[in-house]
C-alpha cells in the first residue's frame, strides 16, 4: 500500500486496538510452579497509549488470554476497552463498533499471528510488529520496524498522530 493511502487511513482512526502477546509483549511468558508469573511490557508502548489519548484517540486490548498481568497493565494505562479471553476477535470488534458508534474505518488493529488475521482485514488500518508471522505480515497494511514488546505499538501510535497532525509520517 502506498504511503499516501496509509496516511489517509491513519487520519480517520479514533480507536487503536491491539493484541497483547507478541505485540505489547515479546511473546515470552515466565512460568513457575505456581503458573504464569510475569510478562514483560515496554514503557514506550504505554507512552503511546497516553499520547493517543492526548490526541483524542482511544486504545484497547483484545486478547485470547485471560491474564491478571494484562488486566493490571490496562488499569495502569487507563485503558477502558479491555477484552480478555476473546476467541472470536471479529465478533468482539463488531460489538465494540455497535456500542461506540464507530465505523470499522475508524479503528486500527495491530496483531502478530494467525488468530489476528480476520480482524486485520476488517479495520480501517491494520498493522503488525516487525517480527510478526508471515501470515500477519501479508494481511497488515502497516509494517512496524519495531518488534513486539519493544515499542511497535508506540511506532504505530506515532504514525497515526503524525498523520492526523498533517505531518508526513
Amino acid at each position: 500500500m502506498k504511503s499516501a493511502e496509509l496516511t489517509a487511513r491513519a487520519r480517520r482512526i479514533r480507536l487503536v486496538l491491539t493484541d497483547c502477546d507478541g505485540v505489547l509483549t515479546d511473546g515470552g511468558v515466565y512460568y513457575s510452579e505456581r503458573g504464569e508469573e510475569m510478562k514483560r511490557f515496554n514503557i514506550r508502548d504505554g507512552m503511546g497509549v497516553e499520547r493517543l489519548r492526548n490526541h483524542g484517540i482511544a486504545s484497547g486490548i483484545m486478547t485470547g488470554e485471560v491474564s491478571p498481568s494484562v488486566r493490571t497493565r490496562a488499569a495502569k494505562l487507563k485503558i477502558e476497552e479491555l477484552h480478555l479471553g476473546i476467541k472470536d476477535k471479529s465478533a468482539c470488534l463488531h460489538g465494540i463498533l455497535a456500542r461506540t458508534g464507530l465505523s470499522a474505518e475508524e479503528v486500527a488493529f495491530i496483531g502478530d499471528d494467525t488468530n489476528d488475521l480476520e480482524i486485520l482485514g476488517l479495520v480501517g488500518l491494520s498493522a503488525c510488529p516487525g517480527d510478526a508471522t508471515s501470515f500477519a505480515q501479508a494481511a497488515a497494511d502497516f509494517h512496524c520496524q519495531t518488534f513486539g514488546g519493544h515499542g511497535c505499538f508506540r511506532e504505530l501510535a506515532e504514525f497515526i498522530i503524525a498523520a492526523q497532525q498533517g505531518n508526513r509520517p
